[in-house]
């Protein structure tokens, strides 16, 4: 039941077959569960791969696969057995969204391709999700971490110097989970006009890529190939993290008023009139001399102090917080930052960060808890009509 004044869920209807496992594909699937599509998440016998990976471990299960599982109903299939995958064949022919990320030809394999399944189901909009396309790098594994070491990811990250680093979140599988769903809106929203669904491909390395942005741009543009940098920026300053008395902090000068605002409340006024400092360009050029200074003048109070001083004084700067801190931070913000996840009794099982989006008309976001291995497929079986 939807409470008063909320509204159907924006997915509503749209039913999602996922035949995909580990992270990419389950954060697709999960964001399209959270707007109110039905995930109806196809595991093996064996389970994802991700039931596994840990510690940590919830009372419930790994943590790393609830947190990217919750409003799914879980059915294990046997692909190499024939009444199973005619179960997979029927789910499939009825799907909105069939999403899955086999090797390439890995669903061709069981007759469940795009051509077969589209065959019987023109509007479905199917979705491959793979390391590094269909072409040449067909028969290459995907893993965010590999992706992140042969994209260019790590090559910049990491301090000025030192060894490449990854960064601290499978990123590359988020990114291209984000870019999955940005292509399944699409297509939906198409097939309301042509009555036709699509066949969507994305790939780590290519949602990496994308994803870089002005360091891309700096290569093609410019023949400039950027480099490590720890916490500065390329091509602003002050933008790093700059040292008080305890700790780090974060300041980000986006232009010459937040600068000049910035030293107002260090104390030391005439940097920003300094010559080498009067504008971003020569700041960025003379980057080593102004640190000094400003850390000199950062020394005598503390990060959170800091903090406090620079944000009324409309200067962008923050302490480096742990992941709880700034769950925390978010709380006192008022964006409300996790949800409850409730069993099939209705009973909270534990708390997750909730989707990003905020929706108005407001509607009651489903929040139910990732399933166990399997825990739908009896009903599931009646359903698609099998045993």
């Amino acid at each position: 039941m939807h409470q008063p004044g909320t509204t159907t869920p924006p997915l509503a209807g749209v039913l999602v077959a996922d035949f995909s496992r580990v992270l990419a594909g389950p954060l697709a699937t999960m964001t399209l569960g959270d707007l109110g599509a039905r995930v109806i998440k196809v595991e093996s016998p064996s389970g994802d791969d991700t039931r596994s990976w840990g510690p940590p471990f919830s009372a419930t299960g790994s943590t790393y696969f609830e947190g990217v599982n919750r409003n799914k109903e879980s059915m294990t299939l046997d692909l190499a057995d024939a009444a199973d995958l005619e179960l997979a064949r029927t789910l499939v022919a009825r799907a909105d969204v069939v999403i899955e990320n086999f090797r390439p030809g890995g669903m061709a394999a069981f007759g469940l391709s795009y051509e077969t399944v589209s065959a019987v189901n023109p509007r479905v909009v199917y979705v491959s999700i793979s390391g590094f396309g269909s072409a040449a790098g067909s028969g290459m594994l995907g893993y965010d971490f590999m992706v992140q070491a042969m994209g260019g990811l790590m090559h910049i990250t990491g301090e000025a110097g030192g060894d490449p680093q990854k960064v601290g979140v499978a990123v590359v599988d988020v990114l291209t989970a984000k870019d999955a769903v940005a292509g399944i809106l699409a297509a939906l929203y198409a097939r309301d006009r042509s009555g036709r669904g699509a066949r969507i491909e994305v790939n780590l390395l290519s949602s990496l890529q994308g994803a870089l942005a002005n360091q891309a741009q700096a290569v093609l543009g410019a023949g400039a190939e950027p480099r490590r940098l720890g916490n500065v920026h390329p091509s602003i300053s002050p933008y790093e993290a700059l040292r008080c008395s305890d700790g780090l902090l974060a300041v980000a000068c986006g232009n010459d008023g937040q600068f000049a605002r910035l030293t107002a409340c260090l104390g030391v006024p005439d940097l920003a009139t300094d010559p080498r400092f009067a504008s971003n360009p020569v700041r960025v050029r003379h980057r080593a001399e102004l640190v000094p200074e400003l850390e000199r003048a950062l020394a005598g109070r503390t990060s959170a102090e800091w903090e406090e001083v620079l944000t009324a004084a409309k200067v962008p700067a923050g302490r480096v917080r742990t992941i709880a801190e700034g769950l925390e931070l978010a709380e006192r913000l008022g964006l409300s930052p996790t949800v409850g996840v409730v069993d099939a009794e209705g009973t909270e099982t534990g708390r997750q960060v909730r989707s990003p989006l905020q929706w108005e008309p407001a509607f009651e976001a489903p929040r139910s808890a990732p399933p166990a291995l399997g825990q739908h497929d009896r009903a599931l079986r009646e359903w698609l009509g099998g045993r």
